[in-house]
């Protein structure tokens, strides 16, 4: 048996005529015909009823179309696979990141991929958590840091670490001393990511604001953290930021209060398409959780 004997059948159970089958396969009708043949000898069973009018599948025949169809969708995938696992080694791999969570760590993952894979050009892109999403389960992107929550039956992720959330002001222009003074924000001007942008990680904001018993007044909103930490700098808010975000955005005019009490922890993901068996991906993942744990201890 050979793959041609399986596309011919499906084709003639597609068509119910060996006239219009032969014709769509750019065959004569006699090949065709002999092909079905062995096909039938070799299964020992009759996969169609023949008259001079039509061709029906048999009860057997059905159930061969069903699973050929299956095997052949099967076979198209391993194909496609095999043909990216080729190409991860001489090709493209894009990787997206949210804002808050680009730091010298990503730098350092690049370069270390770069030196793995010199062939390859690695692409990266400050995309929004809700739009990683949907460009993982599409396949526009192969690697994504996001923020949870993930809900996606079509994506595979792992923590990369928890971060807890920061008040950040300038202490030129507040004193906020303690968590117990946050009350007195109440008239503060707020500066938050859009809330389209990352809709949960605005909500939990302010439920942290709630916690500590005031509702912010959001004035100033912006989808990227160096931004946001900009107008904080200048004077124009406060802000509640990823603790993380210090390393990179350690200005002398900003104090980062760490908010304990609030017990809330977002959570950085590591996502890839699901089934993605990506060696680059597997070695972004070892590289930064292994990364993570040298930094904790």
């Amino acid at each position: 048996m050979e793959l041609r004997h399986l596309k011919y059948f499906l084709k003639l159970a597609e068509e119910r005529s060996f006239v219009r089958a032969a014709e769509k396969l750019f065959i004569s009708q006699p090949p065709l015909s002999r092909q079905i043949k062995e096909l039938e000898t070799e299964l020992g069973t009759t996969l169609f009823e023949r008259n001079n009018k039509r061709v029906i599948l048999t009860e057997a025949g059905k159930y061969y179309q069903k699973e050929v169809q299956e095997l052949l969708q099967n076979l198209e995938r391993i194909n496609a696979t095999t043909k990216k696992i080729s190409e991860n080694q001489s090709g493209e791999f894009r990787i997206a990141y949210v804002s808050s969570t680009f730091s010298g760590d990503i730098s350092k993952l690049i370069q270390y991929l770069s030196n793995e894979y010199p062939y390859v050009n690695f692409r990266l892109y400050e995309v929004p958590t809700v739009k990683q999403i949907a460009a993982l389960e599409e396949g526009k992107i192969d690697f994504g840091i996001i923020r949870a929550p993930l809900h996606s039956p079509k994506i595979d992720s792992q923590l990369w670490f928890k971060d807890r959330f920061s008040l950040v002001f300038n202490k030129n222009q507040y004193s906020i001393p303690s968590e117990e003074d946050l009350e007195n924000l109440q008239s503060a001007t707020f500066v938050f990511f859009n809330k389209d942008y990352a809709p949960h990680f605005y909500d939990a904001l302010l439920e942290i604001c709630a916690q500590y018993g005031f509702s912010p007044k959001v004035v100033h909103e912006s989808n990227n953290i160096s931004s946001i930490i900009q107008l904080v700098k200048n004077g124009l808010g406060v802000s509640i930021v990823p603790s993380a975000i210090r390393k990179t955005h350690n200005y002398p005019e900003l104090t980062f209060l760490e908010l304990k009490k609030s017990q809330r922890f977002t959570d950085i993901l590591l996502a890839t398409p699901k089934g993605n068996p990506s060696e680059i991906a597997q070695k972004a993942i070892i590289f930064l959780t292994q990364k993570n744990s040298k930094n904790e201890q």
